[in-house]
């Protein structure tokens, strides 16, 4: 194309940075393939054949193709475009994946996203047959084929703005006793290690509304139905819309997974999403 553009080797061999003897023999190479002469001299220039003439749209539309295929190569490589599938639990869909999906594609405008709310299980599912790049869940007790970090975000007891629980310090089972608590579903791996707190203080748990996610939780909470033990992480995102929240005692922290295919080679902006949506939950992490 260079050729064709300047009418002269000499000016297509430094157009190309590249020596004039090597456009002579690809010039040479292409002409045996094509079983046609590519150039003709006119005045001192190179002036393509008819046959080339015929091909110069589609020649421009490769060269084209190659030139838009190595800027997309190259943002790739600096993390700058590609599609990143992203399966989590509701609650994140909804509540603190947003926000960073957000910030993390702000400098990327080449990157895209799908997220894919659904239950541990599927997400479970659809990780193991490689089906998304990134997974959010909790409960997660390991997989051969699912490569996962662990991560402990630090519970907190929330209640309405104006409940009694405001003039306390922190909260235990014992405090609750004649509370209406709305809890996770029974059969999560959170409510089974919090139940055994309250086993241990002889104390049943009062509770007339089970939800699955701590989000759920918190409206309710909002709307005065009762009090519950969720994330702090949650619990931020409703602190000034009618709930407080105080510390809980014993520690009982939220354990989730960040789960991906372990036989899938992940993209580089995948990893660069990841490292990223970790370091979000850092003011949120149980150290203890």
């Amino acid at each position: 194309m260079s050729v064709i553009n300047n009418g002269s080797m000499t000016a297509a061999a430094t157009d190309l940075g590249i020596s004039q003897p090597a456009i002579s023999r690809l010039l040479a190479d292409l002409g045996k393939d094509f079983n046609f002469q590519l150039f003709d001299k006119r005045d001192g220039r190179l002036v393509p054949s008819q046959e080339v003439q015929l091909l110069e749209p589609d020649i421009r539309r490769v060269v084209g193709l190659m030139r838009h295929i190595s800027n997309v190569s190259a943002d790739i490589t600096k993390r700058k475009a590609g599609h990143i599938h992203i399966a989590c639990l509701p609650g994140f869909a909804t509540s603190h994946l947003p926000a960073v999906v957000a910030d993390f594609l702000r400098e990327r405008p080449g990157v895209s996203v799908t997220i894919e709310p659904d239950r541990p299980e599927r997400i479970l599912e659809w990780m193991v047959n490689e089906q998304f790049d990134f997974g959010i869940t909790d409960g997660f007790s390991g997989h051969p084929a699912v490569e996962k970090i662990d991560l402990n975000i630090r519970t907190v007891c929330i209640f309405p703005t104006g409940h009694r629980f405001e003039q306390l310090g922190e909260i235990c089972p014992r405090d609750l006793e004649r509370e209406n608590t709305i809890r996770t579903r029974k059969d999560s791996v959170f409510y089974q290690a919090l139940e055994r707190h309250f086993s241990n203080e002889q104390i049943e748990l009062n509770s007339r509304i089970e939800v699955r996610q701590f989000t759920a939780a918190c409206e309710l909470v909002c709307e005065g139905a009762g009090v519950s033990i969720v994330s702090e992480l949650d619990a931020m995102k409703y602190a000034n819309l009618g709930l407080c929240f105080r510390p809980f005692v014993p520690n009982q922290p939220h354990r989730i997974s960040l789960v991906r295919p372990i036989h899938k080679t992940p993209s580089l902006v995948t990893l660069e999403f990841m490292a990223a949506f970790k370091e979000s939950l850092a003011p949120y992490l149980d150290d203890a």
